[in-house]
């Protein structure tokens, strides 16, 4: 906290700010302003709200603040940029970016909000280091609906792979250093996207899907035309890297892509040893690599599936109940910078006291959980409780008020019998 200390104008906002990081990590069973506010000993989520909405502080800054300390503690001269998406399912139509679209949350096309983020995966470690929200064509084609929403009136639609881009730029050009990038089908099919990857001398392991077409030396062919091709003793058994069950080992095959521009391109082939299920990556390194590299990068992309575990589990990453844009990147600029604490910790308790033969290390949860109890616990006496109990029900009843007024036809009812 004393590292962002300065992006904020006033002292207010910086206290509430600790006080809303110290929240998220806290065992709430929901975390928003109002459970975060009376765990926090406030009167109202009124402060919370307003630091979300209209208090004066750079999300931006604290993000570059973020960025360096992720890099600083959890540096790995061989670490890995890793970018996805996640959605939140939401409901209505007026919070920013959501529309009817798929979620890999939900597994299906649901109402829901997109953002894609940039994760730094390494061997100490790994957390997310930047966000982009996934502003879809129906708000930037409707001016009015973006301005509305706290986004720029001139906002333009940008991919996936674009805003991935983005972020990747924002880290390089910040002076950090990542070997790699790797991500799923959506960023291997964009050709900018690994033009610019290349033209930076950063190596990439992008997965592609089987219908992937690539040239060498004997023409264009499909990934999956080339898998038939390949003779048994292409295949060599390799690990990806430890998961929970032990090292996960796979048959893995690569082919080399000629390419009249400097570098190393690779088309690689996971086979499952069990269910024989292929799985392609498309590759590119400026200088010559073995396969075990190629490999241990492949595997480095399921940290991004732990990052958005831990920080929804953790930190409420996604259960923010914002809809302007400023409140949404506020919330998850801190939601990040709460799970980012517990990774950083985890590393440095892995490297300074490693965990006795009957104890397995200390883990993310672990350390939540210790440090919001030990720590940062917060007691409060039963006039706390009552008055928010007196608060929220006078808020309900408001609310409820509202809704029937705005009903068609008892509300004009209302009004004409008042």
């Amino acid at each position: 906290m004393d590292r962002i200390a300065g992006r904020f104008a006033r002292v207010e906002p910086r206290r509430r700010a600790r006080r809303l990081v110290l929240g998220l990590l806290a065992d709430l069973p929901r975390k928003n302003c109002w459970t975060i506010a009376e765990w926090a000993g406030e009167a109202t989520p009124d402060g919370m709200q307003h630091l979300l909405n209209r208090a004066k502080w750079d999300a931006d800054a604290v993000r570059d603040d973020l960025r360096g300390y992720v890099a600083e503690h959890l540096h790995d001269d061989q670490a890995a940029l890793v970018v996805d998406e996640t959605g939140d399912v939401k409901k209505g139509t007026r919070s920013v970016g959501v529309q009817r679209q798929y979620t890999g949350t939900a597994g299906r096309i649901e109402n829901s909000q997109v953002a894609v983020y940039l994760v730094y995966a390494g061997q100490r470690g790994h957390a997310a280091v930047d966000r982009e929200l996934y502003v879809p064509r129906s708000w930037t084609d409707e001016p009015d609906r973006c301005q509305a929403a706290g986004l720029h009136p001139d906002t333009t639609f940008a991919t996936k792979p674009e805003l991935a881009a983005r972020m990747i730029a924002r880290f390089l050009d910040a002076g950090h250093h990542a070997a790699w990038v790797a991500g799923d089908e959506v960023y291997s099919g964009n050709p900018k996207l690994r033009a610019a990857l290349e033209e930076r001398g950063t190596g990439y392991m992008l997965a592609a899907a089987c219908n992937h077409e690539v040239a060498t030396r004997g023409g264009k062919f499909r990934a999956d035309a080339l898998a038939r091709k390949l003779p048994r003793r292409a295949w060599q058994k390799l690990s990806s890297g430890a998961g929970a069950k032990g090292q996960r080992f796979y048959d893995w095959a690569h082919i080399d892509l000629p390419h009249t521009a400097p570098g190393h391109r690779h088309l690689l082939i996971r086979r499952n040893r069990t269910t024989g299920e292929l799985a392609y990556y498309r590759c590119y390194s400026p200088h010559p690599v073995p396969p075990a590299t190629l490999v241990r990068v492949a595997g480095s992309r399921w940290r991004v599936e732990e990052t958005f575990q831990s920080g929804k589990g953790l930190a409420g990453l996604d259960e923010h109940q914002v809809r302007r844009y400023a409140s949404w990147s506020r919330w998850v600029t801190l939601a990040m910078l709460a799970h980012a604490f517990l990774a950083v910790v985890r590393a440095d308790e892995h490297a300074r006291q490693p965990a006795p033969d009957n104890l397995i290390p200390l883990t993310c949860n672990e350390i939540a959980r210790l440090f919001i109890t030990l720590i940062a616990q917060r007691v409060h006496d039963t006039a706390h409780r009552l008055r928010w109990s007196h608060w929220r029900r006078r808020h309900q009843a408001r609310s409820r008020a509202s809704h029937y007024l705005n009903r068609p036809g008892f509300g004009r009812d209302l009004r004409l019998w008042l």
